[in-house]
């Protein structure tokens, strides 16, 4: 099975739920999609989550020549993977170039699991596994927090992940009260993102401040590329660190690693490499015993998931959904099971990306 062609698209659909955040409230998703059509007829798809506009046109443009590039040859992610690393190794393999190569990967893993006519987590030597899923929450005041939260249960979710980090450290503890108290007295799983808003000093004194929540986590008290500063907070709060959303490749994973600087790791599938570069790092994460989380890309993540022996939890921040034929839906007892048919599971619902185009 060969390459014939690449097929991209730039659209952006609305978010279900305006996600608020420090910076301000992201509205519609900036993604690019990706169709890579065989020789044989299999056509395999990915999407790309690229955080502004302004990132769409670049992303794309470097698809389209990277389609020219590579028709005609094999269909093997890895080795696809190893000729876009050589054709930018001096460039760096970082940024558009990183999105756009894990489209690839992803589109050429969806093509060899459309193929074989198994789901992708099949493919990849595991069962269709269901995980506990989180509702990825933004930076809201304690009243719509908790209303958010109930609508949330409603809907099955017992986990949940909010941005924390106002300008005023008291309102954080009153967003969490406030997040219990709407649980009506039922357990839930509670963690927080800092988005590295903060000096790693400023982390742990606020950090203390939390530590009476029992939080699962603390999600990036630090710059992301600060390995000391995370290792520094680390060491001074009882809460555990995550981080690992912003490794772009596994060599970004090991320096963390190797500085202690997190308890749980984050990838991205985009960041890490698509399929192949997240199998590395679930290996490596394995030969860590480290917990191992995913950050967006819900429906991929899941068959990601199934397939890593220390998977942890699920991301739930829905960017996709507007444009897809089934959107992802939490269970009653708050899992989400990757999609059993052929592929990642997902089909665009092109009424829709016709309407979102851009």
């Amino acid at each position: 099975m060969k390459i014939k062609s690449f097929n991209v698209t730039c659209v952006q659909p609305p978010l279900a739920i305006p996600h608020k955040t420090a910076s301000g409230t992201i509205t519609a998703a900036p993604l690019v999609l990706l169709d890579i059509e065989t020789d044989t007829g299999v056509t395999g798809c990915a999407y790309v989550f690229v955080y502004t506009p302004m990132a769409l046109r670049p992303v794309a443009d470097l698809l389209a020549d990277l389609g020219e590039l590579l028709s005609g040859h094999e269909v093997a992610p890895r080795t696809v993977a190893a000729t876009i690393q050589g054709k930018f190794r001096l460039a760096g393999n970082q940024g558009f170039t990183g999105m756009a190569a894990a489209a690839i990967d992803m589109a050429l893993w969806d093509c060899l699991a459309r193929a074989a006519n198994l789901p992708l987590c099949r493919l990849l030597g595991a069962s269709p596994t269901a995980v506990r899923a989180y509702d990825s929450m933004g930076q809201m005041p304690p009243d719509e927090t908790a209303r958010q939260v109930e609508k949330s249960m409603k809907s099955g979710y017992r986990a949940f992940k909010i941005k924390a980090g106002h300008p005023d450290p008291s309102r954080d503890e009153e967003v969490l009260e406030a997040m219990l108290s709407a649980a009506a007295g039922e357990p839930i799983w509670l963690a927080i993102d800092f988005n590295q808003a903060f000096s790693p000093v400023m982390s742990i004194e606020r950090a203390r401040r939390l530590e009476r929540f029992g939080l699962a986590w603390l999600e990036e008290p630090a710059r992301a590329e600060d390995n000391a500063g995370h290792a520094q907070v680390r060491a001074g709060t009882t809460i555990p660190i995550q981080t690992g959303e912003n490794w772009w490749g596994i060599a970004d994973m090991q320096r963390s690693i190797a500085a202690g600087a997190s308890d749980h790791a984050m990838p991205d599938v985009m960041k890490i490499g698509g399929v192949t570069g997240w199998q590395d790092a679930a290996a490596l994460a394995h030969g860590q015993a480290m917990p191992v989380s995913s950050h967006l890309f819900t429906e991929i993540s899941a068959h990601l998931m199934s397939a890593t022996p220390t998977g942890h939890m699920l991301e739930v921040l829905d960017v996709a959904g507007a444009i897809l034929q089934e959107p992802t839906t939490v269970s009653a007892d708050g899992t989400i099971a990757p999609a059993d048919r052929a592929g990642s599971g997902m089909e665009w619902n092109q009424a829709a990306i016709a309407k979102f185009r851009v």
